[in-house]
C-alpha cells in the first residue's frame, strides 16, 4: 500500500532530527496502528539506522542490534558486548569519531526492557551523559502502551522527562480510507470503516481483495485467514500478556455496556475490574462513555464499548461463532456476515458522526466541541449533542441506510428530533441537524430552512481539514 498521511508525525520526528544537540524520541501505539512503516520512511529519508528487537537472551539482542548499527558504523559487529552498557557506550564513542548523528532508532524497546529490566537506566545515562556529548539523536517505538508509557509518562520512570519528542501514533483518519482501498462513493468509505477502522494493516490486507464481502471472509471469517485469531494475537503480545482481558472484552463485544452488566457476564464482583478496565482502556481496546452534560470521572452512567470497528467485527461475529466458522461454507459464512454487517454500519457512522462534529464549523455555522449521546432515565436519548461553549446546543438524529434517504423518511426524523424536546437545557437555544449517509439531489420542501442536513460525503470530508 501506498505511504499515506501520517504528515505531522513525520514532520516531527524530521525537526527532531535536525536539533544540534540530539536527544530522545519516544513513539508508542498499539500494533497494526503503522508504527514501523513510520520509522522506516523517517529513517530512510534521513539515512538512520532502524532496528527492531525481538523475544531472544540479552547477549542474542545486543548482536542483533549490533549487525543493524554495522550499517552506519562499520566494524560495530566484530565483537561480543557483555551487557548493554558497552555496547552504548561504543555506540556514542563511534558515531561521534564518525560524524554520525543518527537517528538510531529501536523499535519493540519492550522485549528488550523484559529481558533485562535495568535496561531503561542505562538509558537515562546513556542520554544524560554520552549521547548528549556525541549529539546522537536516539528514538524507540513500542506496541507496549503501558510500558512506553510508564517509561516516559511516569514521573518515577528512569526516562521520565528526558524525551524531547514523545506521542502516541493513533488510527489513520477516515478520509484516507477510500484512497487505500480504492472505493469511490462516501457511503461505501462508511462501510469500509465500519469493518477495518483506521488500521493501516489491516487496509493493506483488504486492498487486495475485490470488495469487503470477499475481503472480510477471506481475511477474517474464514478459519485460515489473516485475522481470524487477531484479537488473540494483539493480547498476547502485549507485555505483560493480557490474555487473561479477553473474557471482557467478549462481554462487552456480545452487548453487555455497564460494569455491574460485564461482571455479571464474566461472574466476577463489578468492584474487581477497575485495573482491568483501566488496562483495557491504556491499550486503546476500549472507550469509556458517558452522557452529554455527565461528569465523566465521577459519573456512574459510564458506558464501555470496544473501541475499534475491527474489534466490533471480531466479538460480535467470530467470537461467539467460532465453532460454526470452522464448519460451514464460504456462502454461509458470507450469509452470517450479511446479517450483521448493518449494525456494524449503523454503529460506525453514527461514531463518524460524533467525530466529526467539532469539524463542521462551515456547515453547521458555529464552533461545537465534542459531541456526544444523551440518556438519562426516562429522558428521550440523543445520538448528538454538543455545546459552542455558548448558549447553543447542538442536537443531532443520525440514520443509517446504504439507500438515498426520502423526503418522508426526512419528514419523519425531523419531527421525531422536534417531539425530543431539548435536554439538558431547556433554556438553550437549539441548532439541529440530521445525519443521512445519502441525501436526495434536491433539498425537499418540506423540510424547513433552519434544519441541517448532512450526508456522507459531507462527514468523511470533514478529517480532510
Amino acid at each position: 500500500m501506498d505511504w499515506l498521511d501520517r504528515s505531522t508525525e513525520l514532520a516531527r520526528l524530521q525537526t527532531f532530527a535536525r536539533r544540534p544537540n540530539g536527544g530522545l524520541a519516544v513513539v508508542w501505539g498499539r500494533r497494526r496502528v503503522g508504527k514501523t512503516r513510520l520509522l522506516l520512511e523517517w529513517c530512510r529519508r534521513q539515512q538512520g539506522v532502524y532496528h527492531v528487537a525481538d523475544e531472544s537472551a540479552p547477549p542474542q539482542q545486543r548482536r542483533r542490534l549490533a549487525q543493524s548499527l554495522e550499517a552506519a558504523l562499520p566494524g560495530f559487529a566484530d565483537v561480543d558486548y557483555p551487557d548493554w552498557a558497552t555496547l552504548l557506550s561504543r555506540l556514542a564513542r563511534d558515531a561521534k569519531q564518525a560524524g554520525v548523528r543518527g537517528p538510531f532508532v529501536i523499535d519493540e524497546l519492550p522485549y528488550l526492557v523484559a529481558s533485562s529490566p535495568d535496561l531503561p537506566a542505562m538509558l537515562q545515562r546513556f542520554v544524560d551523559h554520552d549521547a548528549k556529548q556525541a549529539r546522537l539523536a536516539l528514538a524507540v517505538a513500542g506496541s507496549s502502551q503501558r510500558m512506553m508509557q510508564g517509561l516516559v509518562l511516569d514521573a518515577g520512570a528512569p526516562l521520565f522527562g528526558r524525551a524531547t519528542e514523545a506521542f502516541e501514533l493513533r488510527p489513520l483518519p477516515p478520509n484516507w480510507i477510500a484512497t487505500a482501498l480504492g472505493v469511490r462513493r462516501p457511503v461505501e468509505a462508511v462501510q469500509a470503516w465500519a469493518v477495518w477502522g483506521g488500521m493501516p494493516r489491516y487496509w493493506e490486507l483488504a486492498s487486495e481483495h475485490a470488495d469487503r464481502r470477499t475481503a472480510v471472509d477471506h481475511l477474517v471469517l474464514d478459519p485460515l485467514g489473516a485475522l481470524h485469531d487477531e484479537p488473540q494475537r494483539l493480547l498476547l503480545e502485549e507485555l505483560p500478556p493480557a490474555v487473561a482481558l479477553k473474557p471482557i472484552l467478549d462481554a462487552i463485544g456480545s452487548g453487555a455496556n455497564k460494569i455491574s452488566e460485564i461482571a455479571g457476564r464474566i461472574g466476577a464482583p463489578a468492584t474487581s475490574l477497575a485495573r482491568s478496565m483501566t488496562r483495557l482502556l491504556e491499550m486503546s481496546l476500549v472507550v469509556r462513555e458517558t452522557p452529554f452534560g455527565e461528569p465523566e470521572r465521577s459519573t456512574k452512567r459510564a458506558l464501555y464499548r470496544l473501541a475499534d470497528p475491527f474489534l466490533r467485527l471480531w466479538f460480535s461475529l467470530v467470537a461467539p461463532k467460532r465453532a460454526q466458522l470452522a464448519q460451514l461454507p464460504r456462502s454461509r459464512r458470507l450469509q452470517l456476515f450479511d446479517e450483521r454487517a448493518p449494525h456494524l454500519d449503523a454503529a460506525a457512522w453514527e461514531e463518524l458522526c460524533r467525530l466529526a462534529v467539532p469539524r463542521l464549523e462551515g456547515v453547521l455555522g458555529l464552533p461545537f466541541g465534542r459531541a456526544q449521546r444523551y440518556w438519562r432515565g426516562g429522558d428521550p436519548e440523543f445520538d448528538i449533542v454538543a455545546t459552542d461553549d455558548g448558549d447553543t446546543h447542538l442536537l443531532g438524529e443520525v440514520k443509517w441506510s446504504p439507500e438515498t434517504a426520502s423526503a418522508d423518511m426526512l419528514a419523519k426524523t425531523y419531527a421525531q428530533l422536534l417531539a425530543k424536546g431539548a435536554p439538558p437545557r431547556a433554556d438553550a437555544n437549539i441548532v439541529r441537524a440530521l445525519f443521512v449517509p445519502r441525501l436526495p439531489p434536491k433539498r425537499p420542501k418540506s423540510i424547513p430552512p433552519e434544519l441541517h442536513l448532512i450526508d456522507a460525503a459531507t462527514v468523511m470530508a470533514a478529517f480532510a481539514d
